[in-house]
């Protein structure tokens, strides 16, 4: 039942999102999407897909070919992967959803979204300098992330299908912290597997939880941050349109690809980008012409 709830939800959600993001573009002059953002897109939610991720490549990507300030990085990441991640949402949640426990999926999608109603008006207020730092941390804990991955340093996690007592709290408040990250441009899937996976959670099962929690998140984001100047609309339809058809290509066709190599790769792009962040987030003068 809370599965096929969270399906409606989730579809009726798509499809208000999909009307907002096209109209509010079009109204501004921006309704013809970004071929570089059609491509990253693609490329992106792919891979995101596959379990690499989309936000640190992302914006390893738009920094390093400057393809928007740095300020518009939040807005623009939630709002462009907010339709790829409801489709990749409602994959697992149709695969997978039936095996996991209703309460724990219900309740941390629940708090991921609260936590990124507090964040949003937030990012879109927030300095330029603390913005680029944020994302420039991010992009440091997502290297360290593939790293551990690829060192298989990452949790196995157990066989459990649910969790209860303080061990459910503790998740539920750590989506709601995770969800508010989000909105700054710092990814929720790494983290949210992570944790479920130390308390017992069978790994698998952990996709579906933190694949609606995006899901759901990221357009309670996405439709204030439409509406904002720190965005880059065209860059936003690019990464849409190419990624939703590159998750079901991911998701029916290929399955499954050895993706070692790439996460090595996605380090160390990321870290570098990170270096350019960090640094303009400790330059005023370069902060400030991050703005225009």
């Amino acid at each position: 039942m809370v599965v096929t709830i969270l399906l409606g939800a989730l579809g009726l959600l798509a499809l208000a999102y999909a009307i907002l993001l096209w109209r509010t573009a079009a109204a501004k002059g921006a309704g013809r999407p970004s071929l570089e953002g059609i491509g990253l897109g693609a490329i992106t939610n792919f891979f995101d897909t596959l379990g690499i991720g989309s936000f640190a490549p992302t914006t390893a990507w738009i920094k390093l070919r400057r393809l928007t300030p740095d300020s518009y990085i939040p807005a623009t990441l939630n709002s462009g992967h907010a339709l790829p991640a409801m489709a990749q949402s409602g994959i697992f949640l149709v695969l997978l959803g039936v095996s996991v426990d209703p309460v724990l999926l219900a309740s941390c999608v629940g708090a991921a979204v609260l936590g990124a109603a507090v964040g949003a008006p937030l990012v879109l207020k927030a300095p330029v300098r603390l913005v680029q730092g944020m994302i420039g941390l991010a992009l440091v804990i997502a290297a360290c992330l593939y790293a551990a991955a690829n060192l298989d340093l990452m949790p196995v996690g157990g066989s459990a299908s649910g969790l209860e007592g303080p061990a459910l709290w503790l998740a539920i408040a750590a989506h709601f912290v995770l969800g508010a990250l989000m909105t700054f441009g710092i990814g929720l899937y790494a983290p949210s597997l992570i944790l479920l996976s130390l308390m017992g959670l069978d790994p698998r099962l952990a996709f579906p939880v933190m694949a609606s929690a995006c899901a759901f998140l990221m357009p309670v984001g996405a439709f204030r941050f439409v509406r904002s100047e720190r965005i880059d609309l065209r860059l936003v339809l690019g990464l849409a349109l190419g990624g939703v058809p590159a998750v079901l290509i991911a998701a029916f066709v290929v399955k499954e690809l050895p993706v070692e190599m790439l996460r090595w790769g996605v380090v160390a792009v990321a870290l570098y980008a990170a270096v350019l962040l960090l640094l303009a987030a400790i330059r005023p003068s370069q902060a400030e012409d991050a703005e225009t």
